[in-house]
Parts: structure tokens; C-alpha cells; sequence
């Protein structure tokens, strides 16, 4: 079994036959269009913003297989603000984070997280906001964690 890999990022449902897929995939012989179908099905959640996406191709027998990777924490967290940027300067406040987004956010990098449980995974999501920027229901993301820790806030 001869495979080739392929990787590229693409916008969420938004592949197409052209790169980074397209050019690499024509001399393997494969259905591209069937190729960019299944990728974008597998994308589309991630609607804008860019994912990693692999493609593995048996030559022999001209299967493919798609797997897709996880965004960023951090861009997860613009797309569920609607913002585009972070802070640029350390006290800079770009936004607000719901305890609901928070949970979005969560459940979309579940397997990309490394806590047993939601309000571990939380915890490593709050860590990002902090670094952005933004904060959790109106409040500092460490105050959010120490809550979380103490029982206050139940995820």
C-alpha cells in the first residue's frame, strides 16, 4: 500500500478544487470533487475560520481519507466574539465571553483539550481568553477559574 498525504488549511466549508488541494490531488488520479465534498461537510462547523485538514491517499487503490484538525483555542474564541484581533497591549479588554460561548467553545476543541472533565477544559479555555484579552461574564477569566475551583460556578 503506497499512501501520499496531503495537508493544507481551508476556511470552513469552503474548500475547493483549487489549492492547496486541488494541484496535489489531479496527478494522483483521485475524484477531487468528491474529495472537496467531504471535506467541506467535515468543516463546515468551523465556518470562518481556517482548520487543518489532511488527505491521505491509497495510490494503489485511489481511497482517500480526510482528517481534520482542530482551530486554535483562540480563534475559536474571535469567532464566537465576532472580534478578528486580540489585545495588542497588556490591559486591553476585546471582548466578553458568555458562560454559554464559553461552553461552545469547549465542546468544538473537546478532543484537542486535555481536562477529564468540562470545567477542567473550561479552565484551559479561560487561560486563552485571559492572554486575549477578553473576559468571562464581566469578570477577570482568573476570577471565573477560582470560582469554578471553589464550586461557584458549576459548567
Amino acid at each position: 500500500m503506497s499512501e501520499t498525504i496531503i495537508a493544507g488549511l481551508v476556511e470552513g466549508g469552503k474548500a475547493t478544487g483549487g489549492p492547496p488541494f486541488g494541484p496535489a490531488l489531479g496527478p494522483l488520479g483521485v475524484n477531487i470533487n468528491a474529495i472537496v465534498a467531504e471535506i467541506n461537510e467535515k468543516t463546515k462547523p468551523f465556518a470562518g475560520i481556517k482548520v487543518p485538514v489532511k488527505v491521505i491517499v491509497d495510490t494503489t487503490t485511489k481511497t482517500f481519507k480526510i482528517e481534520v484538525g482542530a482551530p486554535p483555542t483562540s480563534a475559536m474564541i474571535m469567532k464566537e466574539l465576532g472580534i478578528s484581533v486580540g489585545a495588542k497591549v497588556k490591559d486591553e479588554v476585546v471582548g466578553n465571553l458568555t458562560l454559554e460561548q464559553l461552553k461552545n467553545v469547549v465542546k468544538a476543541k473537546e478532543a484537542k483539550l486535555y481536562g477529564k472533565t468540562i470545567a477542567e477544559r473550561a479552565k484551559q479555555v479561560l487561560g486563552t481568553c485571559k492572554s486575549m484579552g477578553v473576559k468571562c461574564e464581566n469578570e477577570d477569566p482568573r476570577e471565573i477559574i477560582r470560582k469554578i475551583n471553589s464550586g461557584e460556578i458549576k459548567l
